[in-house]
């Protein structure tokens, strides 16, 4: 069970397999993704299970730098991604449902699924964390929005 959840999805003008291209390009996400400053492969060819790498954002005017990895793919439908900071595992699940677009042609509804539990926290810092999730959240919607309009922008322009 997760401890914080959130989901958000977009509508996107372009193919399936035109945003699935975009969202496991990592070489070129660092270009794509607005809020990333940084993105260094670590592990992995392509994008298969098992590729990680370590993404640099500024999030509240602080530089915060996580190392994530593919833990999940069904090719062109969906991808999870997990990382672990600061006590709390998180993971990133995105799916990708075909749907009709402009004038005839094909798009594509990615949703996009953030979820975090907590790991060893105390009893003092959950209820912190408990008491400031409302800002946190708030910020994640924030980077999330701005990540899947990126990337619809890049899969529209292909």
């Amino acid at each position: 069970m997760s401890d914080i959840s959130l989901t958000l999805e977009r509508s996107i003008d372009a193919s399936p397999d035109a945003v699935w291209h975009v969202l496991t390009d990592l070489e070129g996400s660092q270009t794509v993704l607005s809020g990333a400053t940084r993105i260094e492969r670590l592990a992995g060819v392509g994008y298969a299970i098992g590729t990680r790498w370590r993404e640099t954002r500024t999030m509240m005017g602080r530089e915060a730098t996580e190392e994530m990895e593919v833990v999940g793919i069904d090719p062109g439908r969906s991808t999870t991604i997990a990382a672990e900071a600061n006590g709390m595992r998180y993971r990133t699940e995105f799916t990708l449902e075909p749907q009709p677009a402009a004038e005839g042609r094909a798009g594509t509804l990615l949703r996009m699924r953030f979820s975090g539990t907590y790991q060893t926290l105390s009893w003092v810092q959950r209820v912190v964390a408990k008491l400031t999730s409302g800002i946190g959240m708030r910020v994640t919607r924030r980077i999330m929005q701005q990540d899947l309009d990126d990337i619809a922008a890049a899969a529209a322009a292909l």
